[in-house]
Parts: structure tokens; sequence; C-alpha cells
């Protein structure tokens, strides 16, 4: 796990995200970029580490693969785009194992991957194209 406070690896990491069609399909529309807009990024990062918490960071989440949904908060839709929705797809995709709980530098990084999702969204999704199913 690198620096995860440098914007540049982050985009880069999240470039390759991006590039996976499942995790590409993923934008901030509607009521969750109203939500994000209106909250502010401190709100959002606060939530963001609040969420992870109580959803990501324990050894055996509650309902693990199934935990986080895919609409109702920005960080839950950031979560899916940015694989770290579940401890599973933490574990295949940033090499954070499962079976135990996340550690201090982790759960920022988690965090600050999910942030820095949103912010690019922010800046340059403009929410529209294809609706999402589901």
């Amino acid at each position: 796990m690198a620096d995860s406070s440098d914007p540049a690896w982050l985009d880069q990491r999240l470039d390759a995200l991006a590039r996976e069609p499942f995790r590409a399909r993923f934008h901030l529309r509607g009521r969750d970029r109203a939500t994000a807009e209106l909250k502010g990024p401190a709100t959002i990062r606060r939530h963001a580490y609040d969420l992870i918490a109580g959803r990501l960071a324990p050894a055996a989440p509650y309902k693990d693969g199934k935990q986080t949904p895919y609409r109702g908060h920005p960080v839950f839709v950031a979560q899916h785009a940015t694989a770290t929705c579940c401890r599973g797809c933490l574990e295949r995709r940033h090499g954070i194992p499962k079976g135990r709980e996340l550690t201090r530098a982790e759960h920022v990084y988690v965090v600050d991957v999910i942030c820095r999702w949103i912010e690019r969204e922010m800046r340059d999704g403009t929410g529209s194209g294809p609706p999402r199913r589901g």
C-alpha cells in the first residue's frame, strides 16, 4: 500500500479501477450527488470514516460481501466504484487481507480512496450518462 495522501498515486489507482467494466458504471447521480454537494468534503470524509469503521473495518464484517448498498449515500456508490465495498474486493484489488481488523493506516487509506473518487466525480463527473440497472 503506497502513500494514499499522494493525489497522483490515488488517481493512478482509481484510473486502473475505472477500466473494470463493473466499476466504470458507477457515478454520483441524483440524491447521492446532491448529498455530496450539500454536505461538503469534510462531512463526507467523516461519514466515510464512520461507515468504514462499522461496515468494513471489523475482522469479520456482518454480511460481508452484501453489506454495502448500491445507493443511498455517496460513500456507498464510491465503495463499489473503488472496490472498497467488502473485504473480498479489498483483498483482491488493494492487497488488504481478510480475517483481521483493518489497521488505522488501512482504514485511512480506504477513506482516502473513497474521498478522492468522490472529489473527482464532483469535479469531472456530470452525473449524466446511462442509468444504472438495479
